[in-house]
């Protein structure tokens, strides 16, 4: 786990020393991501330079030191992540006559690549990450993302035609020649998603790498300065699509098999490392199941963690201790207020480096600070809601669903009526907002939107397609309830949870790893019937049924609060006066991003306590303390 940065710049060809100076700024701007180790490569005659800082979790040798050059001395790779399975690959390469100085997980991929080829590597590859690979014969630099979208990848020009990459923009923002554009339509997005999906960027020019997709950049786009098109190495609707046709072949009981021996597997081979690890542990099914699997495969308590509020509504802290109590493991709690999160305030733009506005970022980055202090790694539950039906917000959208199917579009129309100014700020009850059409992807984007038309009130934006209303992500043979779960899955999953993850947890130099979202087991979700992930009204039917072989019923079967925080009671206590700060009409006003006037109006009805606003208003914040840091 690391993190990674890079530049393909013209201008400094044959000048080395330059290279290695933007390669060690690039660096040094995400040294959190990696304290144990940095460097650069530079190929001065093409005017490339890679750069990588490492946090040492397999190999902590000088033999895992990145940039890595293969044996030809062809290939050069910047990687950032994990390959889990990298012994079965390591056996297979050498088998090939592949020879291997160290043990290192980034020397069988360098080795699989010289062997097979980037894609080829990709597709063998079990694990997560972001890689730079340089390929100095054919002077190509190819850019990966893993399948899922755990670890980020961000790229593009500056103003003097220097290509850039790097991890987080941070990295980017190194060269001086990088231009700090707020793109309009990229803020629009973060005020209704609460956070800006690949492959946009809050920057004028820059993208995301989405999730399962590779670039390459060859002599033409350098010298034409123009982006080149991505392609899928794993495309995650074609591979569901698949997996929904062929179906999966047996009943109930052997899907529980099947989802314990693969789901056992994921996780055992997350906990290879050469550092201490534990596990995130929240008292929810999916953290509580993946906590199960360690502790069953470890002869020592696993390390738990988790958070608690004193706010009732958000706390699980005590559910949580009871599972930790059950399962035995060596458990650890932090009970956060607002004046914790007061402390991270500061830091918050920092932290997330792009806004970012889902507010369980706070405690996720406090759980985070807890785990760091005793181990390295840390095993997470993210995944299981997007595969088996897990949020109640899926049985609503199919309820409301099938009833507007039986309405009339003519009735529809009068009762939808004008939607009002209000809409913009998401304060319509859904239905109302839902009864004008049945595509099940605008009731989706209707349940998901937290400003409902932030266009209206960010200044100079424009709609931007996501998954949520891009016809082309559909599935061609999804049910509805397969629809809404493949929507999250190409979009909320890694750019909402997964980021929200690697950004807390790389601030402290802290590996979080996703045993649900092997991509074994999420094709094994994609193959599973509907009756297996809802059925009489439960949520995640199956993964219950599996955890019920280590917990006992009261401890599975609850109700479902998410991994929230009171953040309207901390925006009326502790941080109104930081919040006001930021929402002052003036510079709200000079800055020229917002609608001045709407944002202090609803800023106003909060305090008075005439709206639940707070949700909104945070997207806003987030921005406006991005910005300050930014400017």
């Amino acid at each position: 786990m690391c993190g990674i940065a890079g530049a393909i710049a013209p201008n400094a060809r044959h000048d080395e020393q330059a290279l290695h100076g933007l390669g060690n700024a690039m660096g040094l701007a995400i040294a959190h991501r990696g304290p144990d180790d940095a460097s650069t490569w530079a190929d001065a005659e093409a005017g490339v330079v890679l750069a990588h800082r490492r946090l040492a979790i397999v190999d902590l040798s000088a033999e895992g030191h990145q940039p890595m050059v293969s044996d030809d001395g062809r290939w050069v790779i910047a990687f950032n992540g994990e390959v889990y399975n990298h012994a079965a690959l390591r056996r297979e390469l050498a088998a090939q006559g592949q020879r291997f100085r160290g043990h290192s997980d980034t020397e069988v991929l360098l080795a699989a690549i010289a062997c097979w080829g980037v894609e080829a590597a990709l597709a063998r590859s079990n694990g997560m990450l972001a890689l730079a690979a340089w390929d100095r014969r054919a002077r190509t630099l190819w850019l990966a993302r893993d399948r899922v979208g755990k670890k980020p990848l961000y790229y593009g020009w500056t103003s003097d035609g220097t290509f850039l990459f790097g991890s987080e923009l941070a990295a980017l923002r190194a060269c001086p020649s990088l231009q700090a554009e707020v793109d309009a339509d990229a803020l629009a997005l973060l005020l209704r998603l609460d956070y800006i999906p690949a492959p946009h960027c809050i920057l004028k020019g820059i993208r995301k790498l989405p999730a399962g997709a590779l670039v390459q950049i060859d002599s033409t786009h350098v010298a034409t300065r123009t982006l080149p098109d991505t392609s899928r190495w794993w495309d995650a609707r074609a591979r569901q699509d698949d997996a929904i046709r062929t179906g999966f072949d047996g009943d109930e009981a052997a899907a529980l098999e099947a989802l314990d021996g693969v789901l056992r597997d994921a996780v055992a081979l997350r906990m290879e490392a050469d550092v201490p690890l534990g596990a995130f542990l929240s008292g929810g099914t999916d953290s509580s199941l993946v906590t199960a699997l360690m502790q069953a495969q470890s002869t020592r308590p696993v390390r738990s963690f988790s958070i608690g509020f004193d706010n009732a509504v958000h706390d699980e802290s005590a559910h949580a201790a009871e599972v930790a109590r059950h399962l035995g493991t060596d458990h650890t709690e932090l009970r956060a207020d607002g004046h914790a999160a007061l402390d991270l305030v500061p830091a918050i733009a920092r932290i997330y480096d792009e806004p970012f506005a889902d507010s369980s970022q706070l405690p996720t980055a406090l759980l985070c600070q807890l785990a760091r202090r005793h181990v390295t790694v840390a095993l997470s539950g993210d995944g299981g809601d997007e595969l088996f039906f897990g949020y109640g917000r899926y049985v609503r959208a199919l309820r409301n669903d099938t009833r507007l199917e039986r309405l009339p579009r003519r009735l529809l129309s009068r009762l939808a009526g004008e939607p009002g100014e209000r809409a913009r700020l998401g304060g319509l009850p859904a239905l109302r907002a839902e009864l004008a059409t049945r595509n099940l992807q605008e009731v989706a984007r209707h349940r998901i939107s937290r400003w409902r038309q932030p266009e209206r009130v960010v200044r100079q934006a424009r709609p931007c397609a996501t998954a949520y209303d891009d016809p082309a992500a559909l599935l061609r043979h999804g049910t509805p309830a397969d629809q809404l779960m493949a929507m999250d899955f190409a979009c909320y999953l890694p750019e909402d949870i997964l980021t929200k993850v690697d950004r807390a947890s790389m601030a402290v130099a802290l590996e979080a790893r996703a045993p649900l979202l092997d991509w074994r087991v999420v094709e094994l979700a994609w193959s599973l019937p509907l009756s297996l992930k809802y059925r009489h009204g439960e949520l995640k039917y199956l993964p219950k049924k599996l955890l019920s072989r280590y917990l006992p019923a009261p401890l599975v079967y609850r109700g479902k609060s998410g991994f929230g925080a009171p953040v309207g009671d901390w925006l009326r206590g502790p941080l109104r006066e930081w919040a006001e700060s930021l929402l002052e009409e003036r510079p709200l006003r000079e800055d020229g991003h917002f609608d001045a006037a709407a944002i202090r109006g609803i800023w106003k009805e909060f305090l008075a306590g005439e709206r639940k606003w707070h949700t909104h208003l945070w997207s806003v914040l987030m921005f406006q303390a991005w910005w300050r840091e930014w400017r």
